[in-house]
């Protein structure tokens, strides 16, 4: 296979805090260097999220999550990573994995939460909306997981199928079909 682009090796370090880390991985025993593979780094909590802001990317929004924001920021990062996945118009498949990288490592408290949509409801009335159907579908789909992983614990205790119906709500061939993939594994 050709390939008509070169290659660009590049390694990204998504550490909680700042790191040094080396741009090159040596292989070597005495006097004998077998191996040096050299490679760009991107750490990305020396990088500022703002810059990143004016990509209409995904890798760029859901790498928001990593980059270097203060406390005070954290409101301001998630509503402008909401803003960035509305313009990508994304397919539901890209859009639930990347919103679930991106709440993986920025999860806003209550009082943050309150704040988002407080400023999401200053937007321009169709952004407005189309990052509340964003947020509410997503918020949804964790209230399903939810209560499939309630009917999932419910079930290894042994509890019956009529019982997890009505403690989660959720439709009795759902938890039947939960309840066969559970004996067979």
């Amino acid at each position: 296979m050709k390939i008509s682009r070169p290659i660009l090796p590049i390694a990204v370090f998504s550490y909680d805090e700042k790191h040094d880390e080396l741009d090159a991985f040596t292989i070597e025993f005495p006097e004998l260097q077998v191996l040096q593979f050299c490679y760009l780094t991107v750490e990305l909590k020396k990088k500022n999220w703002r810059d990143y802001l004016r990509y209409d990317h995904p890798i760029a929004a859901a790498l928001l999550s990593k980059m270097g924001y203060t406390k005070e920021e954290r409101v301001e990062v998630k509503k402008e990573f909401l803003r960035m996945i509305t313009r990508l118009q994304l397919d539901p498949a890209r859009l639930n994995l990347i919103t679930g990288f991106f709440d993986t490592y920025l999860t806003l408290n209550e009082e943050e939460e309150r704040k988002l949509r407080e400023e999401i409801g200053q937007l321009p009335q169709e952004e407005s909306t189309a990052i509340l159907n964003i947020m509410n579908s997503y918020e949804k789909k964790g209230y399903e997981q939810g209560k499939m992983d309630t009917a999932r614990k419910l079930l290894l205790k042994g509890m019956d199928v009529n019982f997890i119906r009505d403690i989660t709500e959720l439709p009795l061939e759902k938890i039947e079909e939960l309840k066969k993939s559970l004996e067979r594994s």
